[in-house]
Order: structure tokens, then C-alpha cells, then sequence
């Protein structure tokens, strides 16, 4: 029987095993922050971002993704709030990411480009924005989704998943809301 992951719980996966990894490279994420007790005003911020509802002409909300799935976990020893929505888009990947580099950086967010020696497009990997300062900062990650991911967190694709790109925007912060880079 397959492992059904809930699309939110991917990607607190996701960003748990990030800050893991930091940590076994002498990296230090962690925050005085160990439950998500009393987080719950940050969370309901995430949840309300405007980008959650911007999205590109043609851009439709799956059904099974009708609501901003959002919320804290604290299994990894650290909490950590997220907030995520999933499209559906009959475009491609460029106009996706030619849509989210303008309305992010409208909206406030700073693009950070990936430092490693060789990147990965960003019609493959996506974009990564941060934004705030100490105390509120967050990150925003916009991802591209296959009928393969979305079978993995146990929902199947409909239709609208069919042609074009499937893509997930996803916000995410420290409890504290310490700063947190895209590739720290």
C-alpha cells in the first residue's frame, strides 16, 4: 500500500530535511522556537498572503486544492509555518515564472538566485523569494507540480493536469520569524 503524504506535509518534508541537512554541514537553523504553540496569528498571516490568490490568466485551483492549505509543524525539534495553494496552468513553465518574478517583487519579495556553481533553470526548479526583516521574515517558493507529485501526496490528478504546468506556491517561516534564506 503506498504512503499517502498530505500536499502541506511534502512540504514541511521538504523544508524540514533543508534545515537537517544544514545542520550535519555545521549550519545552524535552529530557533529557540521548539512547538507551534501560540503560532497560530503567524500561521493565519501566511494563510492570507496576497500571492495566494494572484495567479496567471487561465490559472485554475484544482478541486482537491480549493482551500490555502496551511499550518505549523514542529516533528523535526524546530517549528516551522507554511502555507501552500496549487494550480493548474495550460501555459508553460516560462510564462509561470515570468508571472511570479513581477507580482512577487510588486508585492515586496526579493528573488534570490540560486548560489550554487551551476543552477538549475528556473523553468525546472522554480523561483525563491524572501521578505522582512527580524521578527517577520518569510520565504516563498513557487514550484512546478506532474500528475507523479501530486500522486505521491495521494491526490490524483484531474483533467486540468492534463496539458501545461501544475505549480504550487509556497510560503513558509521560522515561528519567530528569524530570517530564513532560500539557500541556506
Amino acid at each position: 500500500m503506498p504512503i499517502l503524504i498530505p500536499p502541506h506535509r511534502l512540504t514541511t518534508l521538504l523544508l524540514s530535511t533543508a534545515l537537517a541537512v544544514g545542520g550535519l554541514t555545521g549550519c545552524s537553523f535552529l530557533s529557540p522556537f521548539k512547538s507551534c504553540e501560540g503560532t497560530e496569528s503567524r500561521v493565519k498571516d501566511l494563510a492570507a498572503l496576497p500571492l495566494f490568490e494572484s495567479k496567471p490568466v487561465g490559472a485554475t485551483i484544482p478541486k482537491d486544492f480549493r482551500e490555502v492549505a496551511s499550518g505549523c509543524d514542529d516533528d523535526s525539534g524546530d517549528a516551522w509555518l507554511f502555507a501552500e495553494r496549487t494550480y493548474a496552468f495550460p501555459g508553460s513553465r516560462a510564462e509561470v515564472i515570468q508571472y511570479y518574478r513581477t507580482a512577487a517583487e510588486r508585492d515586496g519579495w526579493k528573488l534570490e538566485e540560486d548560489p550554487g556553481p551551476s543552477p538549475v533553470p528556473e523553468e525546472k526548479a522554480g523561483l525563491c523569494f524572501t521578505r522582512g526583516g527580524e521578527g517577520e521574515a518569510m520565504m516563498l517558493m513557487i514550484y512546478f507540480m506532474t500528475p507523479r507529485d501530486l500522486a505521491i501526496e495521494g491526490y490524483a490528478a484531474g483533467p486540468e493536469f492534463a496539458s501545461g504546468s501544475g505549480f504550487r506556491l509556497a510560503a513558509g517561516s521560522e515561528a519567530d520569524g528569524a530570517p530564513t534564506g532560500c539557500w541556506d
